[in-house]
């Protein structure tokens, strides 16, 4: 009797996975399911790229299974981690969102070529999300993107060349244009700060002298007010790893800059507005009041965007999963469902 309960519960386990593709929601025993080809390393895989100066591996977790709601996260940078998301942990599983956590070639658990100069730039990477994609099985019927900042433009990029591929996309805390972003820094954001730090700062940029201490220093007080709005010695331990310990400089400095206080590098000219017209899948724009990101901006953007929403979030900076926490998913989980039960 007891071995008949036994293979009924492992029966029930491979099957739920197929119930909830019917429609329904996952069950907890579904959701949870230690089935897939990915299951016996807890949803790791360090999946193949393929570029034209050689063949890597990126890391990839996935969380949960859901059938119709499928999230791959861009994370911010470039050069940063999936580490950043893990406040994400706190809120989907619990609301049955299947999502996977992806490190970017060049990040940390990533392979990290010695010379990165080939791959600094958007087109490689907008050709890599597409062979993560392929690999991990994701398609029209369940593929959500989210990109948080530097991770928004990559989603911004995909959208235009793949929409094929897509249900949805989500801009998390990022702008269509850099140089929008850095007049945003310039004539609001700047003329905010110590007039005496902000001079000492371009000093020490000009002299590109990123690693010294003096500079963090100095720019404590600005991401304290726009990064993320607590006292740094607060700050999250997974942020603290994502863009301190494990950020790789070798990637930010040249595409982005050395701070986030503007950008400086490979992707000083990029510029979508005029395109967000062209992306015609669902999209949810989220922007904060504190942000280094013009918040005026990304509601506008929703209203370019064909089928956009805008979620705004009043008390958040630039990591609003940190800053607003309920407000953040209550929002995200709900228009992933609105999406979903429209499609």
């Amino acid at each position: 009797m007891r071995r008949l309960a036994t293979v009924l519960l492992c029966a029930l386990a491979f099957a739920m996975p197929l119930l909830a593709a019917a429609g329904e929601r996952p069950t907890l025993a579904s959701y949870h399911a230690a089935t897939g080809e990915d299951a016996w390393a807890g949803g790791v895989r360090m999946i193949p790229i393929h570029t034209p100066h050689g063949d890597f591996r990126v890391w990839t977790k996935r969380v949960g299974h859901n059938p119709r709601i499928k999230v791959l996260l861009l994370h911010g940078g470039p050069g940063g981690t999936h580490e950043a998301f893990e406040a994400f942990d706190s809120f989907l599983p619990a609301d049955g969102i299947e999502y996977y956590y992806y490190d970017q070639l060049g990040s940390y658990y990533s392979d990290q070529p010695k010379d990165m100069t080939p791959f600094l730039n958007i087109d490689h990477y907008v050709e890599e999300v597409e062979q993560v994609r392929q690999a991990l099985g994701l398609d029209r019927g369940n593929f959500f993107l989210l990109g948080h900042s530097w991770g928004g433009i990559l989603g911004i990029e995909y959208a235009l060349k793949y929409p094929q591929h897509l249900k949805g996309l989500v801009v998390s805390n990022m702008m269509s244009s850099i140089p929008a972003y850095n007049r945003y820094a310039r004539d609001v954001l700047m003329p905010q700060m110590d007039q005496a730090a902000l001079k000492e700062i371009l000093a020490l940029e000009a002299a590109k002298r990123y690693d010294d201490p003096r500079y963090e220093e100095l720019l404590a007080p600005f991401y304290e007010a726009h990064f993320l709005r607590r006292p740094m010695a607060q700050w999250p331990e997974p942020v603290l790893r994502a863009f301190g310990r494990h950020l790789n400089k070798a990637v930010y400095v040249p595409m982005q800059g050395p701070s986030e206080m503007g950008a400086s590098g490979v992707l000083v000219d990029w510029d979508r507005t005029d395109d967000l017209e062209k992306i015609a899948v669902p999209t949810l724009v989220i922007g904060a009041e504190h942000d280094t990101m013009d918040p005026k901006w990304m509601r506008m953007m929703a209203g370019r965007l064909p089928h956009g929403d805008f979620l705004y979030l009043p008390n958040s900076g630039h990591m609003a999963m940190y800053d607003d926490q309920q407000a953040y998913f209550t929002g995200l989980l709900a228009w992933l469902h609105k999406v979903d039960e429209a499609r």
